[in-house]
């Protein structure tokens, strides 16, 4: 008797068209509650539509972004709505930092098995976070890839378009010594440096609660990255420049926005360090320098302006401080941290 032949399908190959689709149902329905009324259409057509209005010289503003791996703290705990306001909350930041209001978002995300639940909880994330901006969830993609990805892991990045009249773009050029160098305070590593904090932590020890936390470890990895767009947008008129403090901290982000022959002095003792930062130093053995170097300390947005403009936007927005000011450059070094 001959063999019979094998036939072949996509669910044998390890893709579930069908789940597909209901994780994509249940992404539309997240989103359309994001719709502003300048989107034509809803989600699923292939290509977002968008009318756009309003404006008199309009300059597009576009990031791409991912939230590291901070994934795989999300995964561990099976916590994953946080990891969709990260994503949101990290590109809007760093639209912001040129005074673009945000107008509509877009999310990829790929795994190697489709969990519908799962992918739903990014999208509440992505959702909730894109409300409380005023920023549509328009469209995007979702990917199952069993050849590239093991098991349950998936990868998350997101794009948006933003933008802002071209006479009020910030992008730093009338920063000048003498100005003030203002700190917003983050909540947490935001994004950044999680493959150092999962190096130092084993997964069994996200469950601890450690003193000065408040909670247990995964519970302060997992705190979503802050958004600054609703409480800085009435302010922009009075800020020079602004830098979106992520991966490379002050030291890598503050030059971005200073003018050649300009550097920024910072006070580390004007600001409190949050506790995990210290944790993280101390259980990893880690320089001060690469601390400062690797995650945000505590600062997730620096502003520059003038010194009379520097105490309305103190008093306009409580939590945020003088942390240090801008000097001519005498050294190599643009960022000094004293």
């Amino acid at each position: 008797m001959g063999s019979k032949e094998i036939k072949q399908t996509y669910v044998a190959a390890g893709i579930d068209i069908d789940v597909a689709a209901r994780a994509k149902e249940l992404i539309k329905r997240q989103a359309h509650t994001t719709h502003r009324s300048e989107v034509l259409g809803g989600v699923g057509f292939f290509g977002g539509l968008f009318e756009f209005k309003g404006y008199r010289q309009p300059i597009l503003v576009s990031s791409v972004d991912g939230v590291g791996t901070k994934l795989k703290i999300a995964a561990a705990v099976n916590k994953h709505e946080t990891i969709g306001i990260d994503l949101v909350n990290h590109c809007v930041n760093d639209i912001l930092t040129c005074g673009a209001e945000p107008l509509f978002f877009l999310d990829y995300i790929a795994m190697g098995k489709l969990v519908p639940d799962q992918v739903a909880a990014v999208a509440r994330g992505l959702a909730q976070a894109c409300r409380e901006v005023g920023c549509a969830l328009i469209g995007g993609e979702t990917a199952e890839m069993p050849g590239l990805y093991a098991g349950e892991d998936y990868d998350l990045v997101g794009f948006i378009i933003g933008v802002v009249e071209k006479e009020k773009i910030i992008l730093g050029k009338e920063v000048k010594a003498g100005d003030a160098v203002i700190g917003l305070p983050s909540s947490g590593l935001h994004t950044n440096g999680y493959s150092l904090a999962r190096k130092i932590f084993g997964v069994e020890e996200l469950a601890k609660s450690y003193p000065g936390l408040g909670r247990t470890l995964g519970e302060a990895l997992l705190e979503p990255h802050r958004c600054y767009y609703t409480q800085l947008k009435p302010r922009l008129s009075l800020i020079k420049g602004m830098a979106h403090i992520t991966g490379g901290g002050l030291v890598d982000n503050v030059p971005r926005v200073l003018p050649e022959g300009l550097a920024a002095r910072f006070d580390s003792q004007s600001w409190t360090v949050p506790s995990v930062f210290r944790l993280i130093q101390q259980r990893g053995n880690v320089e001060q320098s690469e601390m400062y170097r690797v995650f945000n300390m505590g600062i997730g947005m620096v502003l520059i302006s003038s010194p009379d403009d520097a105490g309305q936007l103190t008093e306009a927005l409580p939590e945020a401080k003088v942390i240090g000011g801008v000097a001519e450059q005498v050294r190599k070094e643009r960022v000094v941290i004293d």
